[in-house]
């Protein structure tokens, strides 16, 4: 199983990738959103990061990746090299064979560059996860059922019956991903690679990384853990630019806490004027976590590596959404500075 293209370049020995939420701008459309997404890929991939992942949301008017596998095949079509998946694709939201079969399909069409990975949470509120399931017979709780499931869809072995075409046989590399301990058990006594959502469950952290590499037991697909972890991040030239620029996420975040999602919205120069202290309070409480990055260049640097030795991770993958197009483009080249 290929966990790294060729030509990723790496920092301090860990490789940084791109979770792209696939904002839709207040004022914009989601056939913008994908131009945008697609002209940022196309320069991460210039600039030698491993992969670029986009998650399923549904319900939520500021995320346009809810058909998530059509999205990634928008994005690998128009780039060359990086590896192009799901981060994550909710299993109990779908039928797995069908999973299989997209996937297989992706990889098909994009020989080797295709990652795959779950998640167990509806990625919605009930109400939404009741029009997606029909049915609410699925808590997450049979989610390594429906891994297993997935898996004996896209393996060889012919005694398994149903089988999913294209996708038998496929480079796929599976992920778990997760912000609790269950997904790093799981992805433990599999041997999978396991990806952490830092950003969301920041205090859960270290306890999963603990648990996956403790209980790590390898597999024919991969001989020792692999940890990559979500940091959110706004890089701009100077740290008050930054922390204007990183404005519009935290709304997002505010407007979600509030049960108000909407359209990702313009940077503002002061949050009290439009959120009471207790909201900003609360969401300070958690972005005050080292996976909640904003700064200059030198800022990031110091970040990143205090992160990278804090964690030992072996790849970090970075949300960093802005309500401008060229702010977004230039808080990763930032990060690009720091490949070698």
């Amino acid at each position: 199983m290929k966990l790294t293209q060729p030509h990723a370049k790496q920092f301090k020995h860990t490789l940084l990738s791109v979770l792209d939420l696939a904002p839709i701008t207040q004022g914009s459309n989601a056939s913008e959103t994908f131009k945008r997404s697609l002209d940022l890929a196309q320069k991460v991939d210039e600039w030698g990061f491993n992969r670029y992942w986009l998650a399923e949301h549904h319900n939520m008017p500021g995320i346009g990746s809810s058909a998530t596998s059509i999205i990634i095949n928008h994005i690998a079509q128009g780039t060359k090299q990086i590896r192009v998946g799901s981060g994550g694709i909710m299993l109990p939201n779908h039928a797995p064979l069908m999973i299989a079969e997209q996937f297989g399909t992706l990889d098909a069409l994009h020989p080797g560059r295709i990652d795959l990975g779950l998640g167990r949470a509806p990625g919605s509120d009930q109400l939404t996860a009741r029009a997606l399931r029909r049915t609410l017979f699925s808590n997450g709780e049979d989610f390594p059922e429906l891994v297993e499931e997935l898996q004996a869809y896209m393996s060889e072995d012919v005694s398994t019956g149903v089988k999913a075409y294209p996708g038998v046989g496929q480079d796929v590399p599976i992920w778990l991903l997760g912000s609790s301990g269950f997904s790093a058990r799981l992805a433990a006594a599999k041997g999978m690679p396991f990806s952490f959502a830092s950003h969301f469950a920041p205090d859960y952290m270290h306890q999963a990384i603990d648990l996956y590499r403790s209980r790590f037991e390898p597999s024919e697909t991969l001989s020792k853990p692999h940890v990559m972890l979500g940091v959110s991040l706004v890089a701009a030239d100077t740290d008050e630019e930054a922390e204007y620029l990183s404005t519009s996420r935290k709304q997002q975040m505010l407007d979600l806490m509030r049960g108000t999602p909407g359209q990702f919205k313009p940077p503002v120069k002061n949050l009290a004027d439009h959120y009471s202290p207790g909201e900003i309070a609360a969401l300070e409480r958690n972005r005050g976590a080292s996976s909640y990055m904003t700064g200059s260049p030198e800022t990031i640097k110091q970040n990143l590596s205090d992160f990278i030795d804090e964690t030992g991770a072996d790849e970090i993958i970075i949300s960093s959404d802005t309500f401008d197009h060229n702010a977004r483009v230039r808080s990763h080249e930032i990060v690009a500075e720091l490949l070698t």
